[in-house]
């Protein structure tokens, strides 16, 4: 069996590896790279794949933009209203604020996988030791050697193949698109009702139809996808409210299981785990692939100076430091923004009356204290590197 050997292999060919692929190509053109993708070669496929919409903060714009991967088509958030059902509370959150383009856009999956795809193949023309491998479940990796391991691969929860640490929030994620009246363009609304969050996000479609997220228990989000569409939107009309007019029509109605998955170490001697196969996070607040792809790039910068280096030999005790350096880097957002998003995917689940006070004097503070509100805000946006 002839052993082949590389630099770097990235195990995964979904945004976060192909993203990590990219910014290590751009950052060091002539890495030894080895990419392995379970997706067909052929983009044909994908264009009929996951289209459901997913919030990429203006921080990832930013990032993807440096390797020309941001899609043509998406949706701009200037403005989000969050509130809470039945309850007091709420917050608004303006670019305007934050003095930028942008709070955040919403993206269909496939957009993004396609456009990433695309952005690699522009610069795997110029990367002579990139090899980009197509594999399925019957293929053979283990005459594969190389210096340092990418775990990318991630996948959704309960469908990934590893357990560490986290939480089953039993909740599920009903996701659609919903035709509304009088929606308000470039407006998110995350309202929190007694079962969970229920995002109203923009979409490219236009100002009328938008994304639907619609978080609940499992029993009764299976409920809500067997309803007619009649039956569903009252339903829906019921739980958000008159705010943006009357529901009037429903479609692409599917289901996400939700809970929290990470590993407390991400990086093993010569291995690390970024995005997904790192930690799967609750959609509240909508920050996944955001978290993987600030993984991605920071690793993509510490790889390339690592291989760049004009020193032939480059040691096992030389990948450990710079994996051990990268991990120490990636501590406080990892840990921000696990914490935040499984602190809210809690708390606006609790119908006990003392957390439903504080929730809505905490929705309160953040409108009325804007330093404090900024500050979430950046997070969310940029994360900590």
């Amino acid at each position: 069996m002839k052993v082949e050997s590389c630099d770097i292999l990235i195990q995964g060919g979904g945004p976060v590896g192909l993203a990590c692929a990219a910014w290590c190509l751009q950052k060091f053109p002539q890495a030894n790279i080895t990419l392995l993708d379970r997706n067909p070669i052929d983009d044909a496929e994908l264009v009929a794949a996951d289209s459901r919409g997913i919030a990429l903060s203006h921080g990832s714009k930013l990032l993807l933009d440096t390797i020309k991967a941001w899609p043509k088509e998406c949706a701009d958030i200037y403005r989000v209203h969050v509130s809470q059902a039945g309850r007091f509370g709420r917050a608004l959150m303006t670019r305007e604020e934050l003095k930028q383009d942008a709070l955040g856009h919403i993206i269909r999956y496939r957009d993004i996988h396609l456009t990433l795809r695309q952005a690699l193949r522009t610069i795997e023309c110029t990367s002579p030791h990139f090899i980009w491998r197509h594999i399925d479940a019957n293929s053979n990796i283990e005459n594969i050697k190389a210096q340092c391991i990418v775990h990318a691969e991630g996948g959704l929860f309960k469908k990934q193949d590893w357990v560490e640490s986290g939480r089953d929030y039993q909740q599920s994620a009903l996701v659609g698109l919903v035709e509304v009246e009088n929606a308000p363009t470039n407006q998110a609304w995350e309202r929190f009702t007694f079962e969970g969050p229920l995002a109203i996000l923009p979409s490219h479609y236009g100002p009328h139809i938008l994304n639907l997220v619609w978080c609940g228990s499992p029993e009764s989000s299976e409920s809500r996808l067997q309803l007619s569409d009649e039956a569903f939107l009252k339903s829906l009309q019921n739980a958000f409210g008159s705010r943006i007019g009357r529901f009037l029509k429903i479609q692409d109605r599917r289901l996400y299981e939700l809970g929290l998955n990470y590993r407390k170490e991400i990086t093993q001697a010569n291995e690390v785990w970024i995005g997904n196969a790192a930690q799967a996070l609750h959609p509240v607040a909508g920050q996944g692939l955001n978290l993987g792809l600030r993984d991605a790039y920071l690793l993509a910068e510490k790889l390339s100076t690592l291989f760049s280096r004009s020193e032939q030999d480059i040691t096992a005790t030389d990948i450990h430091r710079a994996l051990t350096e990268y991990a120490v880097s990636r501590k406080i957002d990892r840990i921000t923004t696990i914490g935040l998003t499984d602190l809210m995917a809690r708390v606006f689940t609790s119908n006990l009356l003392p957390v439903v006070m504080a929730r809505g004097l905490a929705l309160s503070t953040l409108q009325w204290l804007p330093s404090i509100k900024t500050t979430l805000a950046r997070q969310m946006m940029f994360g900590r590197r």
